[in-house]
Protein backbone atom coordinates (compact mmCIF):
# COMPACT_ATOMS: atom_id res chain seq x y z
CA UNK A 1 0.00 0.00 0.00
CA UNK A 2 1.09 3.32 -0.76
CA UNK A 3 0.77 6.42 1.72
CA UNK A 4 -0.02 9.55 0.58
CA UNK A 5 -0.39 13.09 2.45
CA UNK A 6 -1.53 16.16 0.20
CA UNK A 7 -0.97 19.44 1.92
CA UNK A 8 -1.46 23.16 0.74
CA UNK A 9 0.84 25.97 1.19
CA UNK A 10 4.46 25.96 1.76
CA UNK A 11 6.24 24.36 4.93
CA UNK A 12 7.66 27.91 6.13
CA UNK A 13 8.58 27.05 9.88
CA UNK A 14 12.39 25.51 10.03
CA UNK A 15 11.48 23.35 12.91
CA UNK A 16 8.31 22.05 11.23
CA UNK A 17 9.80 21.85 8.09
CA UNK A 18 12.66 19.31 10.43
CA UNK A 19 9.35 17.41 12.02
CA UNK A 20 8.28 16.78 8.65
CA UNK A 21 11.55 15.62 7.27
CA UNK A 22 12.27 13.44 10.46
CA UNK A 23 8.88 11.69 10.70
CA UNK A 24 8.83 11.03 6.95
CA UNK A 25 12.08 8.99 6.40
CA UNK A 26 10.84 7.01 9.17
CA UNK A 27 7.46 6.41 7.44
CA UNK A 28 9.14 5.34 4.58
CA UNK A 29 11.02 2.26 5.83
CA UNK A 30 7.97 0.91 6.10
CA UNK A 31 5.40 2.40 3.20
CA UNK A 32 6.22 4.39 -0.04
CA UNK A 33 5.32 8.23 0.84
CA UNK A 34 4.48 10.57 -1.18
CA UNK A 35 4.32 13.96 0.01
CA UNK A 36 2.25 16.42 -2.42
CA UNK A 37 3.00 20.69 -1.23
CA UNK A 38 -0.12 21.90 -3.43
CA UNK A 39 -0.48 25.84 -4.01
CA UNK A 40 -2.53 27.64 -1.80
CA UNK A 41 -4.63 30.38 -1.93
CA UNK A 42 -3.45 33.87 -0.32
CA UNK A 43 -5.80 36.52 -2.20
CA UNK A 44 -9.23 35.07 -1.86
CA UNK A 45 -12.65 34.70 0.33
CA UNK A 46 -12.68 32.23 2.60
CA UNK A 47 -15.39 31.11 0.40
CA UNK A 48 -13.58 31.20 -2.68
CA UNK A 49 -10.09 30.01 -1.39
CA UNK A 50 -12.06 27.02 0.07
CA UNK A 51 -13.21 26.44 -3.53
CA UNK A 52 -10.21 26.57 -5.33
CA UNK A 53 -8.03 24.80 -2.91
CA UNK A 54 -11.00 21.83 -2.92
CA UNK A 55 -10.54 21.73 -6.43
CA UNK A 56 -6.98 21.44 -6.76
CA UNK A 57 -7.11 18.67 -4.17
CA UNK A 58 -9.37 16.98 -6.18
CA UNK A 59 -7.40 16.88 -8.98
CA UNK A 60 -4.64 15.26 -6.76
CA UNK A 61 -6.43 12.56 -5.80
CA UNK A 62 -7.09 9.16 -7.94
CA UNK A 63 -10.37 7.54 -8.53
CA UNK A 64 -9.07 4.24 -6.30
CA UNK A 65 -7.35 6.05 -3.16
CA UNK A 66 -8.72 6.33 -0.12
CA UNK A 67 -8.97 9.48 0.96
CA UNK A 68 -8.76 10.56 4.57
CA UNK A 69 -9.14 14.47 5.56
CA UNK A 70 -8.03 15.74 8.78
CA UNK A 71 -10.29 18.56 10.29
CA UNK A 72 -11.20 19.45 13.87
CA UNK A 73 -14.76 18.50 13.13
CA UNK A 74 -13.67 14.79 12.08
CA UNK A 75 -14.06 11.45 14.54
CA UNK A 76 -11.04 10.98 16.69
CA UNK A 77 -9.47 7.88 17.09
CA UNK A 78 -6.37 7.23 19.74
CA UNK A 79 -3.29 5.58 18.59
CA UNK A 80 -3.84 1.53 18.53
CA UNK A 81 -7.18 2.56 16.92
CA UNK A 82 -5.19 4.64 14.11
CA UNK A 83 -2.88 1.82 14.19
CA UNK A 84 -5.62 -0.64 13.10
CA UNK A 85 -7.32 1.11 10.35
CA UNK A 86 -4.46 1.63 8.33
CA UNK A 87 -3.27 -1.84 9.18
CA UNK A 88 -7.11 -2.79 7.89
CA UNK A 89 -5.87 -0.93 4.19
CA UNK A 90 -2.41 -2.36 4.51
CA UNK A 91 -4.24 -5.95 4.54
CA UNK A 92 -6.53 -5.57 2.30
CA UNK A 93 -5.38 -4.59 -0.80
CA UNK A 94 -6.50 -0.51 -0.36
CA UNK A 95 -3.26 0.30 -3.15
CA UNK A 96 -3.09 4.17 -2.15
CA UNK A 97 -4.25 5.68 1.37
CA UNK A 98 -4.00 9.70 0.83
CA UNK A 99 -4.59 12.11 3.77
CA UNK A 100 -5.17 15.64 2.87
CA UNK A 101 -4.71 18.43 5.60
CA UNK A 102 -6.12 21.56 4.24
CA UNK A 103 -4.91 25.35 4.37
CA UNK A 104 -5.31 28.40 6.21
CA UNK A 105 -9.16 28.26 4.62
CA UNK A 106 -9.40 24.70 5.73
CA UNK A 107 -11.20 22.49 3.67
CA UNK A 108 -14.48 22.69 1.27
CA UNK A 109 -17.56 20.85 1.38
CA UNK A 110 -16.27 18.93 -2.21
CA UNK A 111 -13.17 17.44 -0.20
CA UNK A 112 -15.04 16.81 2.75
CA UNK A 113 -18.09 14.60 0.59
CA UNK A 114 -15.12 12.72 -1.34
CA UNK A 115 -13.34 11.51 1.83
CA UNK A 116 -13.71 7.81 2.74
CA UNK A 117 -13.27 9.53 6.86
CA UNK A 118 -12.64 12.35 8.20
CA UNK A 119 -9.98 12.45 11.12
CA UNK A 120 -9.71 14.60 13.87
CA UNK A 121 -6.19 14.89 15.60
CA UNK A 122 -7.10 17.04 18.54
CA UNK A 123 -10.02 18.55 19.97
CA UNK A 124 -7.58 21.65 20.61
CA UNK A 125 -6.87 23.46 17.27
CA UNK A 126 -3.93 23.36 15.70
CA UNK A 127 -2.02 25.33 12.68
CA UNK A 128 -2.40 23.74 9.15
CA UNK A 129 1.33 23.72 9.48
CA UNK A 130 1.57 22.12 12.56
CA UNK A 131 -0.61 19.59 11.40
CA UNK A 132 1.86 18.05 9.08
CA UNK A 133 4.74 16.79 11.65
CA UNK A 134 1.84 15.36 14.20
CA UNK A 135 0.28 13.27 11.08
CA UNK A 136 3.76 11.77 9.76
CA UNK A 137 4.32 10.90 13.59
CA UNK A 138 1.20 9.46 13.63
CA UNK A 139 1.05 7.38 11.10
CA UNK A 140 4.82 6.19 11.98
CA UNK A 141 3.72 5.25 15.20
CA UNK A 142 1.19 3.26 13.79
CA UNK A 143 3.19 1.47 11.59
CA UNK A 144 5.74 0.18 14.51
CA UNK A 145 2.58 -0.50 16.49
CA UNK A 146 1.78 -3.09 13.68
CA UNK A 147 5.03 -4.40 13.70
CA UNK A 148 5.50 -4.82 17.47
CA UNK A 149 8.10 -2.19 17.90
CA UNK A 150 8.52 -0.81 21.32
CA UNK A 151 8.35 2.87 19.85
CA UNK A 152 4.56 2.97 21.37
CA UNK A 153 4.62 2.16 24.80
Amino acid sequence: MKCRVLWLGKTREPWIKQGVMEYSSRVERYLPLTIDELKDEKDATLEEGRRREGERLLKQISAHAVLVVLDERGQQMDSIKFAEFIGKHRDTGTPELAFAIGGSYGLSDEIRKRADKVLSLSSMTFTHQMVRPFLLEQIYRACTILNNEPYHH
